[in-house]
């Protein structure tokens, strides 16, 4: 599994953020390829990145995705 974080400069929930995956990782017993990426507006705008911090899991934005139902207590 590929997951990228992408932050403006400064964005202060870098740690929380980081802190919070690996633990659903390790809780989910789920390895994963971790990438922070501190980017500009125009790339932001690019990617079509709404905010910061946005995370992309496989290359989808998880905001967007659909969580199944009975997988989130």
């Amino acid at each position: 599994m590929r997951i990228e974080c992408f932050l403006s400069q400064g964005c202060a929930s870098r740690e929380a953020l980081e802190a919070n995956i690996k633990e659903a990782l390790s809780l989910e017993g789920v390895q994963a390829q971790l990438n922070f990426q501190v980017i500009g507006e125009d790339e932001a705008r690019r990617l079509g990145i709404p905010g910061s911090p946005t995370v992309f899991l496989e290359g989808r934005d998880l905001e967007g995705l659909r969580v199944l139902e009975g997988t989130v207590s």
